[in-house]
């Protein structure tokens, strides 16, 4: 075994507990988000007290972008592809 793969496999060890960490956090905001967004989206339907002081246009519209992110991130999280190898 030569001494630069000895260092990739080190590397490599560290880098599936970042890989793991990262994978976490990103499902666990992509739910966040996710939720966000339906709560936005569906606002006038889940007949909630909580004030939000935006018009339906925009509502709808940010509802509908913190849905799309949130999605975006669960895949990411799903994927776990951090490190690209060109």
């Amino acid at each position: 075994m030569a001494l630069e793969e000895f260092d990739k496999d080190e590397q490599h060890k560290g880098d599936r507990g970042y890989s793991r960490m990262r994978s976490i956090m990103d499902l666990g905001m992509g739910l966040l988000w996710l939720a966000m967004g339906v709560f936005l989206f569906f606002y006038t339907y889940l007949k909630t007290r909580l004030p939000v002081n935006l018009d339906e246009t925009t509502r709808k519209l940010l509802g509908a972008v913190f849905i799309v992110y949130g999605l975006f991130r669960i895949y990411r999280g799903i994927k776990q592809n951090y490190y690209r190898k060109n």
